[in-house]
């Protein structure tokens, strides 16, 4: 049988290495030589009938070009070839070693460092910072609060009209009489619209007016 064949070879030998009963790993080469390389061969159920599968994808191998390992695979799938329907992987493995510097004679190590920047590919955009300044909110005065708190009913809500423009001492012209207006604060309190406010000055001040007619 190949496999306890190959158990006998290889025992003690530290390039090789059996991944399963049907898969094993041979490094070409001395560990730390800068031309070494691995190789796997994994039998098939129809194997010797049909190729094994030679792969050099190991992490060993991550300096290798793809070019490089393309050659090599393609030489070793010429010597399948001329030993297909025969146990090969001792064989196989001792033709790598055999033909290593012509294998690797086109060998120029590839950086195998993958930067973060490269592995990340999500990029975050930059948030440039708003050109408008936020509204700076108007603060009010312990008086002008205590001012706004005392207009609020019992819901804590402002009448109707609390922040209408007070009108302060605007006087009406009227024949022999001035009619001073202090404030709106009779159209807040009675919750007055304005065109009643108006209609109610316009005729208090007439009403005057004709008082001081019949006293003259």
């Amino acid at each position: 049988m190949e496999l306890e064949a190959l158990r006998s070879i290889y025992e003690g030998d530290e390039s090789f290495r059996e991944l399963s009963p049907v898969s094993f790993q041979y490094r070409i080469g001395e560990s730390g030589d800068p031309k070494a390389f691995l190789i796997e061969i994994s039998w098939t159920e129809t194997y010797p009938q049909t190729p094994p599968i030679i792969s050099m994808n190991a992490f060993f191998n991550n300096t290798i070009s793809s070019a490089v390992k393309q050659s090599i695979l393609a030489k070793l799938q010429e010597a399948v070839e001329v030993n297909l329907g025969t146990a090969m992987t001792y064989t196989l493995f001792e033709y790598a070693k055999d033909n290593k510097e012509q294998f690797m004679e086109n060998h120029h190590p590839v950086n195998s460092t993958t930067s973060i920047s490269n592995i990340i590919s999500v990029e975050t955009p930059s948030i440039a910072p708003s050109s408008k300044k936020k509204d700076k909110k108007e603060q009010l005065s312990k008086a002008q609060k205590r001012k706004l708190a005392d207009k609020t009913d019992h819901k804590g809500e402002l009448p109707r009209g609390w922040n209408w423009v007070d009108v302060v001492k605007q006087p009406l012209n009227f024949p022999g009489m001035s009619v001073y207006v202090f404030t709106f604060s009779i159209w807040q309190h009675e919750n007055l619209c304005p065109a009643t406010f108006l209609h109610r000055l316009l005729h208090f001040s007439q009403g005057h007016a004709m008082k001081s007619k019949l006293t003259l």
